[in-house]
């Protein structure tokens, strides 16, 4: 019985996703979308970052959480002039219903410290950014560094690369001093 409870749980998680080619959306406004810190604080993206530039850490599966711990481990060291907000995103017809489910468990693994930082995304909102950014290589975060209106001034999803941390502080500071 467990496992059959396990397998109805997977497939609910996975039932309505589809693959969407993955995308550059340089110079596009990232959507609105609404979202929860681990606080349990409503947020809206990217209104709520208070005008100011940002970097998005966009992670659509649980196994994504190792590149999103590359990028969080090279952001601290190279303090970023900006704010960070880890944006797990998760579609799925009936993923909202097992949002508290699936925050507790984050919030298990997250120091308390943290949670202002993580906001989740369900549903609507979650398919608006996955057709922003694309979701193929899924274990991928998507990075974006967005500009004091949420447009996306740059962008990578091929994984961590000290490279392309190095190339990302520099366009952040560019922008926070421009």
């Amino acid at each position: 019985m467990r496992h059959l409870l396990h397998a109805l749980f997977l497939f609910a998680l996975t039932a309505c996703s589809s693959t969407v080619a993955n995308r550059e959306p340089l110079g596009e406004r990232f959507p609105t979308v609404a979202g929860e810190s681990l606080e349990r604080v409503s947020v809206t993206l990217p209104d709520d970052l208070a005008g100011a530039p940002a970097v998005l850490l966009v992670g659509y599966v649980q196994n994504a959480q190792f590149d999103a711990d590359r990028w969080l481990i090279g952001l601290l060291q190279v303090p970023l002039p900006v704010q960070v907000r880890e944006v797990p995103t998760i579609k799925g017809l009936f993923v909202r219903s097992l949002s508290g489910v699936i925050d507790n468990g984050m919030r298990k693994g997250i120091p308390e410290e943290d949670w202002s930082s993580v906001v989740t995304v369900y549903g609507r909102g979650a398919t608006e950014i996955v057709e922003f950014t694309g979701n193929e290589r899924p274990r991928n975060i998507r990075v974006l560094l967005l500009d004091a209106e949420g447009r996306v001034v740059w962008f990578h999803d091929r994984g961590f690369s000290a490279g392309k941390m190095i190339e990302l502080e520099a366009a952040a500071r560019e922008l926070v001093e421009g």
